[in-house]
């Protein structure tokens, strides 16, 4: 009998488990301390009633601008030479490869995607439009209930992470044979898309637990997806 089983297992079993873990953190952590508030706190000015980093060069300009552009710019140009191989396949490229620039496209569009339809059922708000810093909203966990005259502020979780979040999907290059530097890759991925979210937190634009729960989701997705890709596992007798 045949069966389908995850190369060498450690890729996917530490990166589950890892997942696990860092969800219960994340519910407990962000529902049970005041950590969003105290980094949120240090960066933002009590005298000029601002954040500092909000229109600086190096956090809006460049990781928000140039940065933001030049990642989704390599995303588009991903998802068009896939589309293009999808119709003319270009016969240099090995069929493996061709599978793995096609997850990686995926990827690059449902990570987005899924972050952005949760933002739109979200009720909580972005630091800056909490009244604690200026804003008119009030400080809202994620289990806890949006007073019923409070607007939704659709700030979670954090979109501006997502841009490069799907990086992580790069790990399937070293898959199903390097599992380890598979790992390696996906955790670089996940956390360049957590610095990149941290700006935004400089900014006053989310809270830490918004771009955790990014991270989080991301990681979820990109799991998901391997468990259905077979061309990435070994068959057993």
């Amino acid at each position: 009998m045949i069966r389908f089983q995850t190369p060498h297992f450690t890729f996917y079993k530490r990166s589950a488990y890892a997942l696990l873990v860092f969800a219960v953190i994340n519910i407990i952590a962000g529902q049970f301390s005041d950590i969003d508030l105290k980094i949120e706190d240090y960066y933002f000015d009590a005298l000029t009633h601002q954040f500092p980093w909000h229109n600086n060069w190096f956090a809006d300009d460049f990781m928000h601008g140039y940065l933001k552009k030049l990642i989704v710019f390599l995303g588009k140009l991903l998802i068009l030479f896939v589309l293009i191989d999808a119709f003319f396949k270009f016969k240099a490229l090995h069929y493996l490869t061709r599978v793995r620039l096609r997850f990686i496209a995926l990827a690059s569009l449902i990570i987005p995607f899924v972050v952005s339809a949760i933002k739109n059922t979200s009720s909580l708000h972005c630091p800056w439009d909490v009244s604690r810093y200026g804003g008119y909203a009030p400080f809202v966990r994620l289990l806890d209930v949006m007073p019923a005259n409070i607007a939704a502020g659709h700030c979670f979780p954090a979109g501006h992470a997502t841009v490069s979040l799907w990086l992580a999907a790069l790990c399937v290059f070293w898959l199903p044979n390097k599992p380890k530097m598979a790992l390696i890759v996906f955790i670089a991925g996940l956390s360049f898309g957590f610095a990149m979210g941290w700006v935004q937190q400089m900014r006053g634009a989310h809270f830490l637990f918004h771009t955790l729960w990014s991270t989080w989701i991301a990681g979820f997705i990109i799991l998901m997806m391997l468990s259905f890709t077979k061309q990435f596992s070994i068959k057993l007798h």
